[in-house]
């Protein structure tokens, strides 16, 4: 049984034209059915600019800089929390590495739905755990690539 979930898209006027929200709703869906979850949950997706995401990772987690991906945790398991994507970096990222746009988003909101069902990529073990949930959610949301790189 696929997991129930109520998946908000929020995305900047201006970027729009550039993100297709059912896709996005569709790669977080790959990433909850991944990680295995099975109960009512909601999230919330916000494509935004790198002005936006620099202040949030400065505000939040003391570091002055712009970053691709932020998640915020929600309270309970029936809020998961808010996965924030700077449209400018996932543009860059997908240019450096060779693929499409889509596929660094889906892979980016991949990335912040696992931090908000409690994964990360601090040690090496935890590293390996992720990227394996991460590769297996991309299949699932038929990605053309398979982690960060590739």
């Amino acid at each position: 049984m696929k997991p129930t979930a109520r998946i908000d898209i929020q995305i900047d006027a201006r970027y729009r034209v550039h993100v297709n929200a059912s896709r996005l709703r569709a790669a977080a869906r790959a990433a909850l059915d991944a990680h295995g979850i099975r109960h009512a949950t909601a999230l919330t997706i916000v494509i935004s600019g790198d002005a936006r995401l620099r202040k949030l990772n400065r505000e939040f987690a003391g570091i002055d800089a712009v970053t691709d991906v932020l998640s915020f945790a929600g309270d309970d398991d029936a809020y998961l929390g808010d996965v924030i994507i700077s449209l400018m970096r996932a543009r860059e990222q997908a240019q450096r590495d060779g693929h499409a746009l889509i596929d660094e988003l889906r892979l980016l909101v991949i990335h912040g739905v696992l931090h908000l069902l409690g994964h990360d990529h601090h040690s090496a073990s935890e590293r390996k755990r992720m990227w394996a949930v991460q590769a297996k959610a991309l299949n699932r949301a038929g990605a053309s690539i398979s982690g960060p790189g590739a």
